[in-house]
């Protein structure tokens, strides 16, 4: 699950979150910050969406004589709602944590200062993972894929282990990827065993080719082999 106490609550701290974090991702050349943390156009388009419908909204709201009204304050509250669930679906927050080109700047702009990178006093794990993602794809209607990972000793779809998260690979509509080292492959984490792709109305019809291991985001060092490349059709 994603952790959404990154996120504000409260309206004039979370203006500021969702404006910066909006230009943050677009900002940068020739690749933009939100490419280069690997998030595709339509994941950075939805944040964005987020910023332009609450901006109009929040102007509203600083005029405290006339526009600060209950129903505006309420639909401000329902944006930041929104803003959390968008992340707890895409786990943006959290794929920026682990992503292989994250920096300092990101995570301070993101407010990535808990969670998967906060201390534990859990002991801390040594040994690899050896243990194989053993995936279930099931597509659905808009070019959503539900991912489910299991591993030998469960009978349920859940983390293996000393891992934290599902590390993934993927790919729509290329060639067939040799391996999980083949360039190109977008990444993506899920904290949750059963999690849901979503590639968009425009993959209809089209194959996507995945790879998934054990992740531990804290001890990338013990991750878990890659399971064998899994593919399916979208609808």
């Amino acid at each position: 699950m994603a952790i959404t106490s990154r996120i504000p609550r409260t309206i004039d701290l979370f203006d500021s979150y969702i404006s910066t974090t909006s230009a943050y991702l677009l900002a940068g050349t020739p690749t933009n910050n939100g490419t280069r943390l690997g998030f595709s156009e339509s994941e950075i388009s939805g944040w964005n969406d987020i910023n332009e419908k609450w901006t109009p909204v929040y102007n509203k709201y600083k005029d405290k004589k006339t526009g600060r009204t209950t129903a505006v304050k309420d639909q401000l509250l329902i944006f930041i709602d929104e803003a959390i669930e968008y992340d707890r679906t895409y786990n943006l927050l959290d794929r920026i944590a682990v992503s292989l080109n994250v920096t300092v700047n990101d995570l301070e702009t993101f407010n990535i200062k808990k969670g998967l990178l906060e201390k534990t006093t859990r002991t801390i794990p040594t040994t690899a993972i050896k243990e194989s993602v053993q995936p279930i794809l099931i597509p659905f209607g808009g070019g959503t894929v539900t991912v489910k990972c299991y591993s030998s000793t469960s009978p349920r779809a859940s983390i293996f282990g000393d891992a934290d998260s599902v590390q993934y690979l993927y790919s729509v509509d290329t060639p067939v990827p040799e391996s999980a080292n083949t360039p190109g492959l977008i990444q993506g984490l899920s904290t949750r065993a059963t999690f849901d792709l979503h590639l968009g109305t425009q993959n209809g019809g089209k194959r996507v080719y995945i790879f998934l291991r054990w992740y531990n985001t804290k001890h990338p060092e013990l991750a878990g082999p890659w399971s064998d490349m899994q593919s399916t059709f979208l609808l």
